[in-house]
């Protein structure tokens, strides 16, 4: 398709819209949740008005198309991610509950009392609760790897974590709130040295450059559809094949069986064991769209705008005064800027940013123990995706001046 950002634009209805008179939308949340091409929109909608039924279970007409409408998608994924099969891409409802998944059969199945499990300081709050609610269940010890104050990684004090032999690390590809991308290939090899089991969390970075999870050789990687241009409700658990195959299932009920009888059941082959009851059946749909419509653009080109968009950030950023980045290195960077404006409150510069039509993100973004370690209680964050445009920073900076007129 080739990187055309006024065509990009005109694919997503919402940006067109004015959110008070006058005043057009500038959306610069996408970490939170991206928006959604016209594709995707129409793809769902399609499905329901011709093709809506439930799926493995009937031999009518519509049950058929709505099946294999459902299981393509899931192949595209697979290809997307570059999966060895089908098989090792599990439906889940987002990220959160794919790491669930993992804690709670892979855990369950595998960790003892006293084993160790490594993360990191920069993880999102779905890479962190479910590990500590397993560590309380199971007496775990959870051990995490320090980010140093240009928002990197303490990657020497990994090597020292590791010396404890891990049985699990756990990290994020791309912070949320510093934008850090993590050398995952390299920290994954360096985990399966001393034998751990790896989960790398996606969200971030799926939707944002290339992914191939054979290359990093993750163990487990999970994503979400509705932070690369597809719908909430529905996300991804990748994971290896033999791993998944020896893990119990997570939900009982409707199409995760095989063989029921009162006292026992056999459950199903992958990847349906995961999928427990009716899924979202449209949602996968609506994945798979954006998954192609992604492609047609091609991950690459979208990183490389991205990196430019986030360049031309820092520039500007750089006239507006009493602003503070945070995670500002050298070192490797997505598309997110998480800042401190003065002494004004996140909320308040969000609001009065609003006013100006820029929709940004306030607060601690559900990783309460990173701003801890900064010694903030929240930041202000923009966040960019392949529609976001060099007006929308423009747009930005001009109400960042207006926040500190006002508070001057």
């Amino acid at each position: 398709m080739g990187f055309d950002i006024n065509k990009i634009r005109g694919d997503f209805p919402i940006l067109n819209r004015e959110v008070k008179p006058g005043i057009p939308l500038v959306y610069l949340d996408s970490t939170a949740t991206s928006q959604k091409p016209d594709i995707v929109i129409r793809a769902m909608d399609d499905y329901y008005q011709k093709n809506n039924a439930n799926i493995h279970r009937g031999v009518h007409t519509l049950a058929e198309e709505a099946t294999a409408m459902y299981e393509k998608a899931r192949e595209k994924i697979a290809r997307f991610i570059h999966a060895r099969s089908a098989k090792e891409v599990i439906y889940t409802r987002n990220t959160t509950e794919s790491i669930n998944l993992v804690a709670f059969t892979w855990g369950r199945q595998n960790l003892r009392e006293g084993d160790v499990i490594v993360l990191t300081e920069m993880e999102h709050h779905s890479n962190l609760v479910p590990w500590q609610m397993l560590a309380t269940e199971k007496n775990l010890k959870l051990e995490f790897i320090e980010v140093n104050e240009d928002g990197s990684l303490d990657l020497e004090g990994y090597q020292n974590l590791l010396k404890l032999n891990p049985k699990l690390v756990a990290f994020t590809h791309m912070s949320n709130v510093l934008g850090t991308i993590n050398p995952a290939k390299e920290m994954v090899r360096q985990a399966h040295a001393v034998g751990a089991i790896t989960l790398i969390d996606g969200a971030q970075s799926v939707p944002h450059f290339s992914v191939d999870v054979q290359n990093l050789d993750a163990d487990f990687y999970a994503f979400s559809a509705h932070k690369m241009c597809g719908p909430t409700g529905i996300g991804v658990l990748y994971g290896k094949e033999k791993l998944l195959a020896a893990m119990p299932p997570f939900l009982g009920g409707g199409d995760m069986i095989k063989k029921v009888q009162l006292r026992t059941f056999k459950p199903n082959d992958l990847p349906h064991k995961f999928e427990a009851g009716t899924p979202a059946i449209a949602e996968a749909v609506g994945f798979g769209a954006a998954v192609d419509y992604l492609s047609d653009i091609g991950m690459d080109v979208i990183a490389r705008h991205e990196q430019e968009i986030t360049e031309y950030a820092l520039s500007e950023f750089a006239e507006v005064e009493h602003l503070k980045i945070f995670g500002n290195g050298t070192h490797e960077r997505g598309g997110v800027l998480s800042f401190e404006l003065g002494i004004v409150h996140p909320h308040d510069v969000a609001q009065i940013l609003d006013s100006h039509g820029v929709a940004v993100r306030a607060g601690h973004h559900c990783a309460m123990p990173l701003h801890e370690k900064f010694h903030i209680p929240a930041t202000t964050r923009a966040s960019f995706y392949l529609y976001t445009e060099k007006k929308d920073i423009d747009r930005l900076v001009v109400g960042l001046h207006a926040v500190n007129d006002m508070f001057a």
